[in-house]
């Protein structure tokens, strides 16, 4: 089976009203706005997102920002943390690169008017203490707080809220611009020198994460529509400990808590990690991730607890207020009653391939954050450098894609670019939500911590035929774009961790349990066309 046509939805020139501007940045997360606000003064830049100008994975993040800032701590350590997270998948010259940007980008967003704690922290796969956080737990929110304030003061740049990019626009082999829908205005057409995507991660694609609803992964699948390479799909990060408490969204419980000395308990109240890491709690996301699941397995037990009772009960309100507030409202006081928690889909490590600087093999486009499949994560990111890969990203290709459009004419010319086609219209209604629940809730079946090739071909014949019916269709709503997306993006991901075998990071294949360094120490890149499962 291919995918039924190139873009979701008709339109053409002659009836598609036109907008026009020098930059344009898809997100509004760390990377699209540190892309926008170091993008030249004379530019128009345009930055769209679909939501609220708060909705988006970085104003969510609890845990900091990876810095080298003491005098005990050096570069050199925080890449090796880097690089042995990523499970031989790491690129290091990106990772070198990234690392040595770190204490600039903070002092940039102090500048900003971010407010950072006086006191850096530690978190699990780190050798020193050199996270960086703001008000305790609420890191995202502050930076994020203070980057947007700026941004609103920037006079170059104009913010368009709820504005769902459908596709991007390319013509004659270079990406000319984007599609997109608002509210009040419908289809519109922006026509652009130069794009930066930067419109975050697939999360939503799982029933249990901590993303917000917007991570729906649409740039990824937008970008593979254009023709864009994608790559390392397989790779999804699951959070350890993500609040499980009927009723309750899946809250992330930070890292950090880990850092400051929380233990991870078994039903009986034993702390298994012992046996399973020399590291114990402070081990790396793929290796707490598996060993709760292992636990759950052998406990017969639906979570695992995270115990703060033996921390000093006065700093663990002041460093974790929010954490505290929410687990307050179910009846826990997280100083005296173990916080249920199980693992969570939480970070899409793969997506668009990027060069050092976030190129795309496409020209006229730029991609940051967590968008990107950049070469710094590998197999498994390391706890807080997703903050920092996008402040480092997306000021160089705010740097790169603005200095290529001051270089570029204003001759605003609409080329032939439409979509024709005829949608099926024939049968019944299709019930958006209840495919979109039932998508999210295989995933976590079968593409989930713990995979099998029996298991993921099982996964791969129904995705393809969910996509069989829903993907020729055209949808008029948000919510059947987010569809079409979330299944484009989910086969992706089947079809990379079955051609990925072997365990490596947080990919973890039951049929084969080891890491393969002779046959898969490589990305893999996903095809053009997928094929059809039954054939």
């Amino acid at each position: 089976m291919t995918f039924p046509k190139r873009y979701l939805v008709r339109f053409g020139p002659k009836q598609t009203p036109h907008v026009f501007t020098d930059l344009l940045v898809i997100g509004v997360g760390i990377a699209g706005v540190r892309a926008a606000l170091v993008a030249p003064r004379s530019l128009r830049t345009l930055i769209i997102t679909k939501d609220r100008l708060q909705q988006s994975n970085s104003s969510y993040a609890q845990g900091g920002i990876a810095a080298v800032r003491s005098p005990e701590d050096r570069f050199e350590n925080h890449i090796e943390d880097t690089l042995t997270a990523g499970a031989g998948l790491c690129e290091r010259t990106v990772v070198e690169t990234v690392v040595r940007e770190a204490p600039r980008q903070i002092d940039d967003l102090i500048g900003y008017g971010a407010r950072f704690d006086a006191e850096t922290g530690i978190e699990g796969g780190h050798s020193y203490h050199r996270i960086v956080h703001a008000l305790g737990d609420a890191t995202g929110f502050e930076v994020m707080r203070a980057l947007i304030e700026k941004l609103k003061k920037t006079s170059n740049v104009s913010i368009w809220d709820r504005t769902f990019t459908i596709d991007l626009l390319t013509h004659e082999g270079h990406c000319v611009g984007a599609l997109v829908h608002r509210k009040r205005h419908g289809k519109l057409l922006v026509w652009a020198k130069q794009i930066v995507l930067a419109s975050g991660g697939a999360g939503m694609v799982y029933r249990e994460t901590t993303n917000p609803p917007v991570a729906t992964g649409d740039g990824m699948a937008a970008a593979y529509r254009a023709g864009v390479e994608l790559r390392d799909m397989e790779f999804m990060q699951f959070h350890p400990t993500v609040l499980y408490v009927a009723g309750s969204s899946r809250f992330l419980i930070s890292e950090a808590v880990r850092g400051a000395g929380a233990y991870l308990r078994d039903k009986n109240g034993v702390r298994f990690l012992l046996n399973e890491d020399p590291r114990a709690e402070l081990a790396t996301r793929d290796v707490v991730a598996q060993a709760i699941v292992r636990c759950m397995e052998r406990t017969q037990h639906p979570n695992v607890y995270l115990d703060l009772t033996h921390l000093d009960a006065v700093k663990v309100r002041e460093h974790f207020p929010g954490i505290a507030k929410v687990c307050a409202e179910f009846g826990l006081d997280i100083t005296r009653d173990p916080i249920p928690v199980r693992p969570g889909a939480h970070y899409t490590i793969g997506g668009v391939t990027v060069d050092a600087q976030g190129r795309t093999a496409l020209p006229g486009l730029w991609a940051a954050g967590e968008v990107t499949s950049s070469g710094l994560h590998g197999a498994n990111r390391l706890a807080s450098n997703s903050l920092l890969e996008g402040l480092v990203f997306g000021t160089s290709c705010g740097q790169g894609a603005g200095e290529i459009s001051e270089g570029q004419p204003d001759a605003f010319l609409v080329p032939p670019v439409q979509a024709v086609f005829q949608p099926e219209t024939d049968g019944p209604r299709l019930d958006v939500a209840d495919l979109t629940n039932s998508l999210r809730s295989l995933m976590v079946r079968r593409m989930g911590i713990t995979r099998s090739r029996e298991g993921l071909l099982e996964a791969e014949r129904t995705v393809a035929f969910w996509c069989r019916y829903a993907l020729r269709r055209e949808f008029h709503t948000r919510a059947g774009w987010e569809l079409q997306n979330l299944l484009t993006i989910s086969r992706l991901m089947i079809w990379s961790a079955l051609k990925r075998e072997e365990s490596r990071g947080v990919h973890f294949r039951s049929d084969y349990p080891q890491r393969d360094d002779t046959h898969w120490q490589r990305h893999i890149s996903c095809p053009a066309q997928l094929p059809d499962p039954s054939h």
